[in-house]
């Protein structure tokens, strides 16, 4: 499927202020180009989604954001120009990363994850995260409940809960999730979508990377379509959901399992 970029394109007017601000960022593999000129924004207090196929660039469109992956173009986040992004600048800074494979320390506890999560503001001498490591807890009663048992020792759903509630003990003003359902059943996936729009509720701004575009134009504000790349289509994500291009394409019969899945 080949979307025009402009088909549904409008400014984010209603946003107060831009927290992170992405533009023309590309990223190479050698010779392949796997992300072009990729361009996007969240505002304070959205949730912005990108929704795409597989391979088309949205695990990358956030290492490049995050530094973890060389980039060509300009990263903005909370006000300033990040000309070469560092991950450890951007975390300091209140930007966080949940990746798709989790990266949990297995053979730790639940707590000692968790208690990892607010290192750096501990090395600032920030001395509050107990009353984060609360918050993360009362977010995530599960955690409470396991907060003795090796990380190893969880479900899938519980490792994603780790690793949700390890980047917010940083206090990030922005929190990226890449691909927050992968592999988890549908009665975890609905829990993790309801958290994703709590952490709105408490100040946290949201850019969700998903496959299960039903569930992810449900719970954004914002939504751009990423393929071989590019950004396809852009827009509210209400509009995107209606429009006959991404329903063929993304919410049509093939995904029904998608549907169980967002309610």
């Amino acid at each position: 499927m080949n979307m025009q970029v402009d088909a549904l394109k409008q400014p984010q007017n209603q946003v107060a202020r831009m927290l992170l601000e992405v533009k023309d960022l590309s990223v190479a593999y050698g010779k392949v180009e796997a992300l072009s000129n990729a361009s996007l924004c969240v505002g304070e207090g959205q949730i912005v989604t990108v929704i795409g196929p597989n391979g088309a660039g949205k695990t990358t469109l956030l290492s490049a954001i995050m530094g973890v992956l060389g980039s060509r173009g300009q990263v903005h986040f909370d006000g300033s120009l990040e000309a070469v992004p560092e991950v450890e600048v951007l975390v300091g800074r209140g930007l966080g990363l949940v990746p798709e494979k989790r990266e949990l320390f297995a053979s730790m506890s639940v707590a000692d994850n968790l208690l990892l999560g607010a290192f750096q503001r501990h090395r600032r001498g920030d001395r509050s995260h107990g009353q984060t490591l609360q918050e993360v807890y009362e977010l995530f009663p599960r955690l409470w409940e396991r907060r003795d048992q090796l990380a190893a020792t969880l479900s899938g759903g519980e490792r994603q809960m780790l690793a949700v509630g390890r980047a917010l003990m940083a206090k990030p003003k922005l929190l990226m999730l890449d691909e927050p359902s992968l592999g988890l059943a549908p009665l975890i996936t609905r829990e993790i979508f309801r958290i994703i729009g709590a952490l709105r509720q408490q100040g946290v701004s949201i850019l969700l990377v998903e496959q299960n575009a039903r569930a992810a134009l449900r719970v954004a504000d914002y939504a751009y379509v990423l393929e071989t790349g590019q950004i396809a289509m852009q827009g509210p994500a209400r509009q995107l959901a209606d429009d006959p291009r991404v329903i063929e394409a993304y919410l049509g019969l093939a995904s029904k399992h998608q549907e169980m899945l967002a309610s």
